[in-house]
C-alpha cells in the first residue's frame, strides 16, 4: 500500500512538474499529510524528485522552442544562489515553522490566483457588456 500512496503522490508532483508549475507545491504537502512524512524529509524527496523530473522537462521544452538562452543565463545566477541559501535556511528551521510558512505561501498564491480568476472574469463580463 505504502508504494502505491507514494507513487500517486508522484503522479501528483509529476503532471505539474512536467509542465514547469512547481511539483513541489502538491508534492510537499501531499508527502506531509497523507504520507505522514516530517516536513524536512517531504521537502528533501522533493527536492531528489526534482533532478530526473526537471532533466525530462526541460529536454522535453528546449525541443519544443521554449527556452530562450538569453533569459536563461539571467535567471540561473539569481536561482543558484538564493537555493543554497534557501537551503541552508530551511535546514536550520524547525519543522513547524517551515510548516506553517510553506502553508503561507500556499495560501498567497492561492489567492492571487483567485484575484487573477477574478479579474479576468470581470475583464470579459466588461467586455460583453460593451
Amino acid at each position: 500500500m505504502a508504494f502505491w500512496l507514494l507513487f500517486l503522490c508522484g503522479v501528483a508532483g509529476g503532471v505539474p512538474g512536467g509542465m514547469g508549475m512547481g511539483g513541489g507545491t502538491a508534492l510537499i504537502p501531499l508527502l506531509a499529510l497523507v504520507c505522514g512524512l516530517p516536513q524536512h524529509t517531504a521537502q528533501g524527496l522533493n527536492l531528489l524528485s526534482f533532478l530526473p523530473m526537471s532533466l525530462i522537462a526541460l529536454s522535453v521544452h528546449i525541443r519544443a522552442r521554449r527556452v530562450e538562452g538569453a533569459g536563461l543565463l539571467a535567471l540561473v545566477p539569481g536561482a543558484l544562489l538564493f537555493s543554497a541559501l534557501g537551503a541552508l535556511l530551511s535546514v536550520c528551521l524547525p519543522a513547524a515553522l517551515l510548516r506553517r510558512a510553506f502553508g503561507a505561501f500556499l495560501l498567497v498564491l492561492s489567492l492571487a490566483q483567485g484575484y487573477r480568476l477574478l479579474r479576468g472574469w470581470q475583464e470579459k463580463r466588461a467586455h460583453r457588456a460593451a
